[in-house]
């Protein structure tokens, strides 16, 4: 169903996923949909992100081209960063703060992120499989605007990057309007299903699944 009970990202007008989860995205249009692995999640409860991705390829243990994206993604962009999984502090509190600044929605990142209660208390929504406090190098300037892996997930710059309290998934650009399109009807085929359920059907009616158990009517 939609999530509306987020504390970042809750404006369906301004939200690129039409506030629809994680998993209304993904049942609405898995074969277009990809899903990161579980490990990548938010790290601060109630996160929520959705937007295009800003892609940069970093170094692990180096934090350098995450000081370049903040400067110069465009407003509005997710920043989803490759840095293979290290277990390293990249970003904090400052770099969020300067990226609220930009304009910027957020951070999906394969890699270790630190200062989780001042970022959460910012609303600066961050996806990562890792928190440590171990600090980073500043040497290496990254590339942008490539094909990155994130989550066992390729992303293409300019793909439709949604995370909340369910994990992240990734939507190819030329398939962004078809899947919000799935996914507004299934949010009201599954409004139709509670109010059904609140009226006292059962799902095993509502779904026909009756007979499956053995004991169909």
């Amino acid at each position: 169903m939609t999530d509306t009970g987020t504390r970042a990202g809750t404006d369906t007008d301004s939200d690129a996923a039409r506030g629809h989860s994680t998993a209304t995205l993904y049942e609405a249009s898995s074969s277009y949909t990809r899903v990161c692995t579980p490990a990548l999640r938010a790290v601060w409860s109630g996160a929520r992100v959705a937007g295009p991705a800003f892609t940069v390829q970093g170094v692990g243990g180096d934090n350098l081209a995450l000081h370049r994206a903040v400067t110069e993604a465009p407003v509005g962009s997710v920043l989803v960063v490759d840095l293979r999984g290290a277990a390293h502090g990249h970003w904090g509190e400052i770099l969020a703060v300067a990226a609220q600044q930009r304009g910027l929605l957020g951070l999906v990142v394969d890699g270790g992120v630190r200062d989780v209660a001042e970022q959460a208390q910012l609303g600066f929504p961050v996806f990562a499989p890792h928190v440590t406090v171990v600090g980073t190098g500043k040497e290496h300037p990254g590339v942008f605007g490539v094909p990155v892996r994130v989550g066992g997930v390729v992303v293409r710059p300019g793909d439709l990057v949604v995370g909340d309290a369910d994990g992240v998934v990734v939507v190819p650009a030329a398939a962004v309007p078809a899947t919000l399109d799935a996914s507004d009807a299934r949010v009201a085929d599954e409004r139709r299903a509670l109010a059904a359920i609140r009226a006292g059907v059962s799902t095993l009616d509502l779904y026909g699944l009756r007979e499956q158990t053995g004991h169909g009517s």
